[in-house]
């Protein structure tokens, strides 16, 4: 875990450029499919969402947990196939890096993230412009 500084921009110009979101998003998607099928079943988001976004654990009590992630899996299920595809994943983690972006605005803000979180690859992605 690392302590950086991001902003809104740094999340939307990451999503923005292709070549480096969806390198980001191919190898966090691969990551998650421990079973390697191609597809995302409940149980490997859940177990992986946590540090896509650097969430942290204290998110409630376990039935709450799973509450949150039964929510975030149907969300990811646009086809409602019972599993997530990479289209799936990729979609709506745009949608949530896009929402983030916003939310944050832009005033810089100090956070601790994951090392190999979208968030910690964006504001890699925004170190690497700068030099």
């Amino acid at each position: 875990m690392s302590v950086i500084v991001i902003s809104g921009p740094t999340l939307t110009e990451f999503v923005q450029d292709k070549e480096a979101f969806d390198k980001c998003v191919n190898e966090q998607f691969m990551n998650l499919d421990t079973d390697g099928d191609g597809v995302l079943s409940r149980s490997e988001l859940s177990k992986g969402f946590n540090c896509l976004l650097s969430l942290g654990n204290d998110l409630g009590t376990e039935e709450e947990i799973k509450g949150l992630y039964d929510i975030i899996f149907d969300k990811f299920d646009a086809d409602r196939s019972g599993t997530v595809d990479r289209d799936e994943f990729q979609s709506e983690m745009k949608e949530i890096l896009l929402a983030m972006a916003r939310g944050i605005g832009d005033i810089p803000l100090q956070v601790a993230l994951e090392n190999d979180s979208f968030l910690m690859r964006a504001a890699q992605h925004e170190l690497a412009k700068k030099r």
